[in-house]
């Protein structure tokens, strides 16, 4: 075999293999880029979720408090947010958020609080029905959960 073959030969193979080297580069650090975005996209909209259920479930169990009467639009509007957080969340948020909605229904069944009653349970901390709801949530994202 001629010389100038061999190094031809050797010239293309170099050349194919620096190549596919920088493809797989190219293509790992793509990979690494969309994971990222995506993982990003994910806490995003599970943070707005999260948001809503809060302020919706703040504005209803404050009204269950003083109120007899559900209010209807409200808790079906939790619920829809609930049923989101199914797709998206971790099973300890879902069952968290299960029990935040199984209180505030339970509280429209219970007498009237009084503004008194409401001030005591302020102090003692029995009104701050989302705590664990919260702590859910942090240990979802502190974990760094891909859903």
């Amino acid at each position: 075999m001629d010389a100038g073959y061999i190094t031809a030969l050797a010239a293309l193979g170099g050349a194919a293999l620096g190549g596919f080297t920088s493809f797989a580069s190219s293509l790992t650090t793509q990979r690494a880029q969309m994971n990222a975005t995506r993982t990003e996209s994910s806490k995003s909209r599970r943070q707005k979720l999260y948001k809503a259920f809060i302020e919706n479930a703040s504005k209803i169990y404050g009204d269950a408090l003083i109120h007899d009467n559900p209010e209807l639009s409200g808790l079906i509007e939790l619920y829809a947010i609930l049923s989101r957080m199914r797709v998206l969340s971790s099973a300890a948020v879902v069952d968290s958020a299960d029990r935040v909605v199984k209180v505030i229904t339970e509280t429209y069944s219970q007498p009237n609080k009084t503004a008194v009653e409401i001030e005591a349970m302020i102090r003692n901390g029995s009104v701050d029905l989302l705590k664990d709801f919260s702590e859910a949530c942090r240990k979802e994202f502190e974990s760094n959960l891909r859903l």
